[in-house]
């Protein structure tokens, strides 16, 4: 009998539930009980949240959408941008030509004075 008694300890399922005495360990049904209040409470705030989300989906829609074009300032186009630099050479060069070019007249003046 002995050896009968300790396969069935050893093998079955459900006899690791009882304990030396043959009472029922309730701590496993306590944390069973836990855990589908934390299920339970998990998907009533998940379906809270979803009625939340339909009532209100323009605010929530507000957070997440870009502002307006036109507060932010818009990107310089590289070819304005080309232009102006090429137009400041430009201007560049044609100064220097006229400070070179009337350096060059007044010595030509006093050479022919």
């Amino acid at each position: 009998m002995a050896a009968a008694a300790g396969g069935a300890g050893g093998g079955g399922g459900g006899s690791a539930a009882l304990g030396d005495s043959g009472a029922i360990d309730y701590s496993v049904h306590e944390a069973w009980n836990e855990a589908t209040n934390v299920y339970l409470l998990v998907v009533l705030a998940s379906l809270a949240l979803l009625v939340y989300a339909r009532r209100n989906k323009r605010r929530i829609m507000r957070i997440f959408t870009l502002p307006p074009a036109a507060e932010t300032p818009p990107e310089p186009n590289f070819y304005d941008s080309m232009k102006k630099i090429r137009l400041r050479q430009q201007l560049e060069m044609y100064s220097i030509g006229v400070m070179m070019r009337s350096f060059s007249e007044t010595e030509v003046d006093d050479e022919w004075r």
